[in-house]
């Protein structure tokens, strides 16, 4: 099993009007076969046992479909339910060590959940701060996008760490962090509607609205309205 398979697979799945449609959430210079996400993760998922070194080949790849495939890999590996503690903590090296090889917001929102989030729940989350402060919004993107593995699966202390990385990105301006931190504050505001309501009284104001409309899409009418005039 090698990642030159995965590639050809990708390159046999080519079709120019999918390109098309990729072409809109990637950068300019971002190189892409143009492969339907279905087809990708259908393909990822039959090499869920590729070796981290083989993934590590396909994060090197130029083209998008390869490295969103590797990204695809890591998260099927941690959902594995007989994963060590030792293999977590080598899914979660792979992807920050090669945080600079995503170029794109879905890279992060397939792995950094159960692949960040997973290793970090009940553990010291500095790493996230260290993220939350860095200068790409996709790091940022990842510092509250991994906490939503503690929605459901973290303690209280989890939580409420998550709840402090969404207050240092609760004004940023850049919709690829402050769109992250709407979607994470909807679905912690479902296991905790309390911090939820205290954390938006404080900060709703100063919000981005796209953020805030993504924050209260699950509270009642009359409470949306309210954070929004």
């Amino acid at each position: 099993m090698l990642a030159r398979d995965i590639v050809a697979a990708l390159q046999a799945s080519q079709s120019d009007a999918e390109l098309t449609i990729i072409r809109k959430r990637l950068g300019p210079d971002d190189e892409a076969f143009g492969v339907r996400m279905r087809i990708l993760f259908d393909i990822a998922k039959a090499h869920t046992e590729l070796p981290l070194a083989e993934v590590q080949r396909l994060l090197e790849h130029p083209a998008y479909e390869p490295r969103m495939a590797a990204f695809c890999i890591l998260d099927f590996k941690a959902r594995a339910r007989a994963i060590t503690p030792e293999q977590r903590k080598a899914l979660y090296d792979c992807y920050l060590d090669n945080h600079d090889r995503i170029t794109a917001w879905d890279m992060v929102d397939r792995a950094a959940p159960r692949v960040v989030g997973g290793y970090l729940a009940g553990k010291d989350v500095e790493p996230l701060y260290a993220l939350a402060r860095a200068d790409d919004p996709l790091h940022r993107r990842t510092a509250i996008t991994a906490p939503l593995f503690f929605v459901h699966a973290g303690s209280d202390t989890d939580i409420a760490a998550g709840f402090a990385i969404a207050e240092l990105l609760a004004a940023d301006p850049h919709p690829f962090a402050h769109k992250a931190v709407g979607i994470f504050l909807k679905h912690a505001g479902e296991r905790d509607r309390g911090s939820l309501h205290q954390f938006l009284d404080r900060h709703a104001a100063s919000m981005p609205r796209a953020a805030v409309r993504l924050a209260i899409e699950k509270l009642g009418k009359d409470e949306r309205l309210q954070y929004l005039t």
